[in-house]
């Protein structure tokens, strides 16, 4: 038998080593795109199931909103503590976030823009106890706002408004707003107001 068919000679050798070295690295590299690809994807099913939530959150305070008047110290007149504008909106609401027992909360929504994106914080004061608490309900957005349904008593067809000024009452609907990445939400939560209560309660106003 001849040596040199007994065995694979110094090249044969080298040209195994490197299809294998090729073969790891083409293996390796699969692997680890598929370990971003899942992570990422994971952390978009995480950011998506947050933004759910919290959208459900405000769907839930919203539709538990009450009328809440407060007297004017100089007329006769009352105002409702409702105010909207479109990057800000406070009301009471029997449904407290953080799920506070007897009475009712006062919720403010508030629209900021950090490293460019916009986030929507969200905070309560509570009747009861005056406790308050904020916190960063959706962030990483492209747009976030609120408008406002608003029919007039002589009016056929109502429109949607950016700021609410009508002191005496509420909308009948709230439309928020949220564009982030892909998504666009247009969401209109309907105002199901059931009782008119007087404020008693001194809350404090917004910086």
């Amino acid at each position: 038998m001849n040596i040199k068919d007994a065995g694979f000679t110094l090249i044969e050798l080298m040209i195994s080593i490197t299809v294998i070295g090729i073969i790891i690295i083409i293996t390796t590299g699969a692997m680890s795109l598929g370990f971003r690809s899942v992570d990422a994807g994971e952390r978009k099913i995480m950011a998506l199931e947050r933004t759910r939530t919290s959208v459900n959150i405000i769907d839930s305070q919203i539709q538990s909103a009450f009328i809440l008047k407060k007297s004017e110290a100089d007329s006769a007149a009352t105002k409702t503590e409702f105010t909207g504008g479109h990057y800000q909106l406070s009301f009471p609401s029997h449904f407290s976030l953080w799920g506070e027992g007897a009475g009712y909360v006062m919720v403010s929504y508030r629209v900021a823009e950090e490293n460019g994106k916009k986030v929507l914080y969200a905070s309560e004061v509570h009747a009861t106890t005056g406790t308050t608490r904020e916190t960063k309900l959706i962030d990483d957005a492209k747009e976030i706002a609120f408008e406002y349904f608003y029919k007039g008593p002589t009016d056929e067809q109502g429109e949607w408004v950016e700021e609410w000024t009508d002191g005496e009452n509420v909308p009948e609907k709230v439309r928020l707003i949220v564009e982030k990445g892909k998504s666009n939400l247009s969401l209109i939560i309907p105002m199901r107001i059931r009782n008119v209560l007087e404020n008693k309660t001194a809350f404090p106003t917004e910086g």
